[in-house]
């Protein structure tokens, strides 16, 4: 692909999407990612959810999108350090990385696994694995660190 096909596909739709996505009220990715999703289990240092596949977070190949499974780590993972017992203000995410093992289709039921590997003073590990509900086939695993906030002791 040369550069200038490159810069087309990357700008593609810029122009007549810019006042619709413009529109759009502010932090609306985490509720366009998580509509649907249901808790199942809230233990100490673990959270079990699950969800139906919606259309909207499929991509151009009609699975599950890559973007809307890692949003689902940082969201979900971040979840599991509160119910670890640390504040519910848990700092800002260090890294953030996803394993894609198998791809998952519309209407497909999957079960999201986050469980606090480490809650420190200045630091949270958090491991999230995703299942294939019907089969407990994992798909996915991921993997988010976050600083904590250290509170101040003024």
């Amino acid at each position: 692909m040369d550069l200038e096909s490159l810069k087309r596909y990357l700008e593609k739709g810029v122009e007549e999407s810019a006042s619709m996505v413009d529109g759009m009220p502010s932090r609306f990715l985490e509720p366009l990612i998580m509509n649907g999703l249901r808790v199942d289990l809230i233990e100490p240092g673990r959270i079990v959810c699950s969800m139906k596949i919606p259309p909207r977070l499929l991509n151009s190949g009609n699975s599950l999108h890559g973007g809307a499974t890692a949003t689902l780590v940082d969201v979900v993972g971040a979840a599991a350090i509160p119910s670890a017992g640390y504040s519910w203000k848990s700092g800002v995410s260090v890294e953030i990385n996803v394993s894609y093992l198998d791809a998952v289709s519309v209407d497909e039921e999957i079960e999201i696994d986050a469980r606090a590997l480490r809650v420190g003073k200045a630091v949270a590990v958090i491991s999230v694995e995703f299942r294939k509900k019907k089969t407990g086939k994992v798909f996915a695993q991921g993997r988010h660190t976050k600083y904590l906030a250290i509170a101040s002791k003024m």
